[in-house]
């Protein structure tokens, strides 16, 4: 049984040319009432996580800094949106989102959050539009709580998620996995357990042989109690900030592969949406429809 999480908070209005894609949320959802990919019950809204939760992982001055609107403007900047009380609450819901999902993988074997994948926010500092790491969080709160011991991240993003491997730096216990542009942001990277680097214009063929070769030593090596998969649609050959090729069938392929591979050892996947900064946002759309429908066709299995 699949559920997601979504919510209209999630969305917050920016400047005019702006070029982070808000309206992709809202157009997801729809996709997925309109296909019937779950029915309206099982569409969650999250609330706001707990600060608690939140110190986790962030410093109790960064946290107070994004909540009260306090954060220099220098630091706002490299977060890449602007401070609002929209902006806040859709930084805790967003976690929470997060969160909720990962505890629904657990019981159900697939759930995923339609936003976060906030996988540049560092414990002390945002950046790359992402403020709280949602990722980061939730594992952190299922460990605390006795739910997981290990947990693998695989994250495919276009971009390296440098935050994330910040955060579990010198942990054994959570296996963090990238395959990312080579030459693509962050220009300074984090080094991860595992970092696959690609070469600008990679495509469908090349780019699935990668991760088919490394997917099973991923799992193998993390042994992992749940897996967080960060399905980035900035891969995407029509994406403005991606620098590779796959085709929407070729992610959709990225997506089964997988999803399958951590079923069939009996390990429950949460999944994010990360990036996707499409010419087209319909076709971003589309890429993150597709994980849905992935994630749905192995609902209960």
């Amino acid at each position: 049984m699949l559920h997601l999480w979504s919510s209209s908070k999630y969305a917050i209005e920016l400047p005019d040319g702006h070029r982070f894609p808000m309206s992709k949320y809202q157009l997801l959802r729809e996709g997925v009432l309109a296909e019937g990919l779950v029915p309206p019950e099982r569409l969650h809204d999250p609330q706001r996580v707990r600060v608690d939760d939140l110190l986790l992982v962030h410093t109790r001055e960064y946290v107070d800094h994004i909540t009260n609107g306090t954060l220099p403007a220098a630091e706002q900047r490299r977060i890449g949106l602007p401070w609002s009380e929209s902006f806040v609450e859709r930084a805790y819901r967003v976690v929470q989102g997060t969160c909720e999902a990962a505890e629904s993988a657990l019981t159900h074997g697939v759930a995923m959050n339609l936003a976060g994948g906030t996988h540049h926010a560092f414990p002390d500092r945002g950046e790359g539009f992402c403020t709280f790491n949602d990722v980061a969080v939730a594992i952190r709160r299922l460990q605390r709580d006795g739910r997981v011991r290990r947990v693998a991240i695989i994250d495919l993003d276009v971009h390296q998620g440098n935050g994330t491997h910040a955060c579990f730096a010198g942990d054994s216990q959570v296996y963090t996995f990238s395959m990312h542009g080579a030459k693509n942001f962050p220009f300074h990277k984090v080094p991860g357990t595992l970092d696959v680097e690609l070469d600008d214009g990679t495509g469908d063929a090349a780019y699935l042989a990668l991760l088919e070769a490394h997917l099973p030593t991923v799992l193998r090596e993390a042994r992992p109690d749940l897996v967080v998969y960060l399905a980035g649609a900035d891969p995407h050959e029509g994406d403005k900030l991606g620098r590779l090729r796959l085709t929407v069938e070729g992610l959709h392929r990225r997506d089964a592969v997988v999803v399958q591979l951590c079923r069939e050892i009996g390990v429950p996947v949460c999944a994010t949406m990360s990036g996707g900064y499409g010419r087209d946002v319909r076709d971003t759309v589309q890429v993150h429809l597709n994980t849905v429908r992935v994630l749905q066709s192995f609902a209960g299995r």
